[in-house]
């Protein structure tokens, strides 16, 4: 399970390249309160919790949860 903070998210797509899953999206629709599109997942189901998305977060907004 992945949870993601999404109002400190600066959308950098550090995560989206980091994911082996390729589950990990910016959202296009939604604008958090820094004014970036924020990170999302898009297949919750696929997720290994391998934990490579929030290693590479530089703001730590990703908590992973097995």
């Amino acid at each position: 399970m992945i949870k993601f903070d999404t109002d400190r998210c600066k959308g950098c797509g550090l995560c989206v390249n980091a994911c082996p899953k390729h589950i990990i999206a910016l959202a296009r629709d939604v604008i958090n309160k820094k004014g970036h599109n924020p990170a999302t997942v898009t297949d919750p189901d696929k997720c290994i919790s391998c934990a490579f998305c929030a290693t590479m977060c530089p703001d730590c907004v990703i908590t992973v949860e097995r």
